[in-house]
């Protein structure tokens, strides 16, 4: 194998390119069936472009008073750009809201969305011969002497 095929074949595309049957969301490669794991800028572009339009504001109105350009407003609610923390303050401050509260409603998001990804579907999964009861598994990567998270871990059972 040449150099230049070695080096070709160790390219991993951060986001894969859509397929036929779902244009916009691609599916895993594991769980053909769902959506990839949700990217943050994503989840928060949601939550802000939820929010304001929930409020009947337009791009215009929040981007000045948030004293973004409008541009770039779109583009963070569009997920195609992260945001710094200074400029997500900003915008959810103009649509008042605090930090807080748009990465908590993000976060909301992404736990929900995890759940649906983590569902095993018919067929798939660990179903007991007695219970009925499918496998429990930890949500995120658990570290070594100690639990998954601040709060002890999250367990998640279906």
């Amino acid at each position: 194998m040449s150099i230049r095929a070695t080096n070709q074949a160790d390219v991993i595309p951060l986001r894969p390119l859509p397929t036929a049957a779902s244009p916009a969301i691609p599916a895993t490669p594991e769980l053909p069936g769902l959506p990839r794991e949700p990217l943050w800028r994503d989840l928060v572009g949601e939550v802000l472009r939820r929010e304001r339009q929930a409020q009947g504001r337009t791009l215009k109105e929040v981007s000045e008073a948030a004293r973004i350009s409008m541009a770039y407003l779109s583009e963070v609610e569009r997920g195609r750009k992260e945001a710094s923390s200074e400029v997500l303050a900003a915008a959810a401050q103009a649509l008042g809201l605090s930090l807080a509260d748009v990465l908590a409603l993000a976060g909301e998001r992404l736990v929900s969305l995890t759940a649906v990804r983590s569902r095993p579907r018919s067929g798939v999964g660990s179903l007991g011969a007695a219970g009925g009861h499918r496998s429990v598994r930890t949500a995120g990567p658990a570290r070594r002497g100690g639990p998954a998270g601040p709060m002890g871990g999250v367990l998640l059972a279906a």
